[in-house]
Parts: structure tokens; C-alpha cells; sequence
């Protein structure tokens, strides 16, 4: 069991690490020699975790996932038993705060692999229906709590994920004070609020 911990919290401060190379100087230039570099240790300690930099590249991904499952099942939310919380939860999923807790430019040169490696494709498949399972919970418990009239939770889910995602990206292209920013996040929480409340 300590032998087990130990090697998942070296595991976690190697992964770590590379997002730190990653974030500096691109996900593209990060190696497994740069990962060591900064972490003080040798390639040989680094590779007796991650064989290869395609293995830490799907731990990187399941940190990444971690990370943004903290924020979407976050306690501030609370129950979603009310409008004001749906739309606060809703808002939240377009807010750049994401960026606080990963950075966007590792993030989207992550998702650039799925077009190039397989198994990287089947690791981030994982993470965006993980994401999806969490919009689907809060829609449900929202559904059973009589603040949506919408039924088919399903179809819902399907379509704000896939407005938020779009939307993320091209929310990144303004500063979040900019009005043209806050009128856009406006614009995607009215349509889904919209679709939510409609049977």
C-alpha cells in the first residue's frame, strides 16, 4: 500500500512537471529530458515511471481531466435547485477561470493529438464524456428539482456541451473584461437556458 502511494505521488510529480515544461515552452518542445531537467533527477528516474513521453503525455491527460472535474463538480454549486444556481453552474462552464486551474495553449496542443495518436484519441474521449457525465448529473438533478421543464436530458446534454465547447475556444480570442466577451457568454447562456426550459 505506501509502496503503491509513493509511486502514484511520484507519478503525479512527474506529470506535474511536464505540464510546468509544457506550459513554458509548448507541449511540442517537452521532453522527458526537460521534465528531468527540472525536476533536479535523472532521465533514467523520470522513464522507470513513463516508459515513453507518448505514456506521460496520457497522464498529462488524465491530470488535465482532474483538474476540470474539480471545477464543474466544485461544492459552490451546491444542489441545483434553483435558476439562479443553474445559470450560475452554466456560466461557470464558459468562464475563463478554466485557464486558472489549466492552461488553454497545453490544453488545446493536447487535443491537437487526437487527430495524430490513437490511444491519445481513446485517453481524451475518456475525459470529454467524463465532462459530459458531470453537465448531464446537474442537468438531471436540475430536471428533478423542477427548474427545467426540458425532458430529454440526453439531447440537451449533447448540445450545451457542444455550445460550450465551441464556445470556449472562441471566447479565448477576448479578454474576459472586454464587453464584446461578456455579451457572447450572455448570448450562449440565454440559448441554453432557452433549451432547458422548453418540454
Amino acid at each position: 500500500m505506501g509502496r503503491k502511494n509513493l509511486t502514484d505521488k511520484r507519478r503525479k510529480e512527474i506529470i506535474k512537471s511536464f505540464y510546468k515544461v509544457a506550459k513554458k515552452i509548448g507541449l511540442e518542445n517537452a521532453s522527458i529530458a526537460k521534465v528531468a531537467d527540472e525536476m533536479g533527477i535523472s532521465n533514467g528516474l523520470v522513464m522507470h515511471y513513463f516508459k515513453t513521453r507518448d505514456d506521460l503525455l496520457i497522464g498529462l491527460n488524465e491530470y488535465i481531466l482532474e483538474r476540470h472535474l474539480n471545477i464543474v463538480s466544485s461544492k459552490e454549486f451546491g444542489e441545483i435547485n434553483s435558476e439562479e444556481r443553474l445559470i450560475s453552474f452554466i456560466e461557470s462552464l464558459f468562464s475563463r477561470k478554466w485557464n486558472r486551474y489549466f492552461d488553454d495553449g497545453v490544453f488545446y496542443s493536447c487535443y491537437a493529438l487526437v487527430y495524430r495518436k490513437s490511444d491519445f484519441k481513446i485517453s481524451f474521449k475518456r475525459y470529454l464524456e467524463s465532462l459530459h457525465e458531470v453537465l448531464r448529473s446537474k442537468l438531471y438533478e436540475a430536471r428533478e428539482n423542477n427548474v427545467i421543464a426540458n425532458t430529454d436530458i440526453e439531447e440537451a446534454t449533447e448540445i450545451i456541451f457542444a455550445l460550450i465547447d465551441g464556445g470556449y475556444y472562441y471566447l479565448g480570442l477576448f479578454k474576459e473584461e472586454e464587453t464584446a466577451y461578456k455579451k457572447q457568454v450572455q448570448l450562449y447562456v440565454s440559448y441554453a437556458m432557452q433549451l432547458l426550459k422548453t418540454g
